[in-house]
């Protein structure tokens, strides 16, 4: 095979998304943090599915315009850190063979390398030992193939093969990895996609839809029959779409799966679940998602999590189908937008106070995409906007967002919730674009955040022992203590966060701590600390029990 155009190269796109889609809950497992937030496969499925689908309703003989239609979708689609860069690394390929009709052995190696230059500029500190790695080892084994090769079958072996060299390599050059005894995830991912590229070359078939597709297709339809009956917001009773998956494990409560049925539909309603000897996945609407992970933990160990909140969803449905009426009504513009992301209805609520205009349901297990961002800032309507991420994995889909928005836009890098509330504290209308972001960039500066969640498989990081289940207290984003009792873990925190110069502490509980438990809390941190003062905020947040801010 001397050359590919347009629609040869669709089938490649979907065989690499479909091979990425069938392999995304292998790639979530190997997220070095033992946190309920491994969504590395998740991200890069969305973002491949969003650019396989633009891929499929634009195919065109002329590779070049196909590419065009993948760095799009990708684009709009990009979710995480992971998905952003493969987007990256497709839109400097697109870039480069735009006006190709065809494409050689040796305009695909050059076209996939240029692909990697893009993504390296589009990181602000790239880090070798990732997916930038991957990528560029075997784009570079591609350029050195094709000087000899002119078959793009043998050039695509030759890559993939190289890119599983790459990948066994990540742990020696990320000594995180090597100490969990992981690869990275994100370079796992693209060699998913290259081994799919290379089955649709080949002409080779990939494996059957799994448990996992079967289930999404389940849940496709239930949520078509929900929404069906819906006629308002107020009227979801069940508000938060929970999915995920368990592992069954010796030594755990074993598996019957009529009676895990039945205690599961304590906790609300759209109840799926398929299973097979070792593997069970779950669909299920709860207004208490963390209570229906702590039950599910009781089989085995959690490998995916998805939670999303279905009365925002449902409000962005309604609002597409039905809002005629109040487009023609459409407030006027704004002159300012701060636009954020957090999860849970009481940080929502307490981010809106502060002043943010827009808060989009997203962050851990969740991360919203390129168009999402986007589609949030144009429902405010604003001249100019300030970016919160409130997550290091959805800076760099904020940044992507900026980018194609037709508004003066900037993004904040917050990480964190605190980080979010300082930043917005420090917000000047008066101010210009770039002062409002460096002002709420040295706010933020001075917050120290601290998170306690559980952990979700046995590992050890930075000289900490972890236990599967265990609650785990991160400062700064750094993991400091694992231990079984919350207050335990809670209370150390606190202590390792403060010095002679903190002011203010505020405390946000999850939805599986009490209000008496957090108080209890608070009065701890009083009677240790009397100088400063303690606010507490119910951020009914899934996942973290605690969120913790300290100024």
């Amino acid at each position: 095979m001397k050359s590919i155009n347009g629609i040869q190269f669709a089938d490649m796109v979907q065989m690499g998304a479909h091979h990425l889609f069938q392999n995304a809950d292998y790639v979530d497992a190997l997220n070095v943090f033992p946190v309920p937030d491994g969504d590395t496969g998740t991200n890069m499925n969305l973002s491949m599915t969003s650019g396989a689908k633009e891929t499929a309703a634009h195919t065109n003989e002329h590779i070049g315009k196909t590419a065009q239609a993948l760095s799009k979708g990708l684009l709009m689609g990009a979710r995480g850190n992971s998905g952003v860069i493969l987007s990256q690394l497709f839109r400097g390929f697109g870039k480069s063979i735009e006006q190709l009709d065809v494409l050689n052995a040796k305009q695909f190696a050059d076209a996939l390398n240029y692909g990697v230059e893009t993504a390296y500029k589009a990181v602000m500190k790239p880090v070798e030992g990732t997916i930038l790695t991957v990528a560029k080892d075997s784009a570079r084994k591609a350029v050195e193939v094709s000087e000899d090769v002119d078959d793009i079958r043998e050039l695509m072996e030759a890559i993939v093969t190289e890119a599983k060299k790459s990948l066994d390599r990540t742990p020696d050059l990320l000594p995180v990895l090597k100490e969990v005894g992981v690869v990275d995830s994100g370079g796992q991912g693209l060699v998913f996609v290259y081994e799919g590229f290379l089955a649709s070359l080949k002409g080779e078939e990939l494996p059957n839809k799994t448990i996992g597709s079967s289930m999404d297709d389940l849940v496709s339809a239930e949520h078509h029959m929900n929404v069906q009956g819906f006629m308002d917001t107020a009227d979801i009773e069940f508000g938060f779409c929970t999915e995920f998956m368990v592992r069954f494990e010796d030594g755990k409560k074993a598996f019957d799966e009529t009676a895990f049925r039945n205690d599961l539909s304590e906790y609300g309603d759209s109840l799926l679940v398929i299973s097979d000897d070792e593997i069970a996945k779950i669909h299920i609407h709860s207004e208490t998602p963390g209570e229906v992970l702590t039950y599910g933990q009781q089989y085995g160990d959690l490998i995916k999590i998805k939670i999303e909140n279905m009365r925002q969803q449902h409000t962005e449905i309604v609002g597409e189908g039905y809002s005629t009426e109040a487009t023609a009504k459409k407030a006027e513009i704004h002159p300012y937008a701060i636009v954020t992301v957090a999860m849970g209805p009481g940080v929502s609520k307490l981010l809106k106070s502060l002043g943010a205009s827009a808060v989009i349901e997203g962050g851990q297990t969740m991360n919203p995409s390129t168009e999402d961002i986007v589609k949030a800032i144009e429902a405010v309507g604003a001249e100019r906007v300030l970016i919160l991420p409130n997550n290091k994995n959805i800076v760099m889909a904020a940044e992507q967002a900026a980018e194609v928005l037709g508004i003066e836009a900037a993004v904040v890098p917050t990480k964190t919730i605190p980080q979010g509330m300082a930043a917005i504290l420090a917000f000047n209308p008066q101010a210009t674009v770039e002062e409002n972001k460096n002002n709420m960039i040295e706010a933020y500066a001075q917050v120290k955040t601290g998170q306690v969640t559980f952990a979700v498989r046995d590992t050890s990081i930075d000289g900490v022992d972890i236990k599967k289940d265990d609650f785990m207290a991160l400062a700064e984003g750094k993991i400091v203590l694992s231990n079984p009792s919350l207050t335990e873990v809670a209370t150390s925190l606190i202590q390792s966060l403060m010095d002679e110069e903190a002011e203010i502490v505020t405390v946000i509980y999850g939805e599986d701590v009490s209000e008496e438990e957090a108080n209890e809390f608070a009065a701890f941190i009083e009677a240790q600390y009397e100088d400063v003062e303690v606010e507490v905020y119910n951020g009914k947040q899934p996942l973290y029990p605690y969120i913790l801010s300290v100024e």
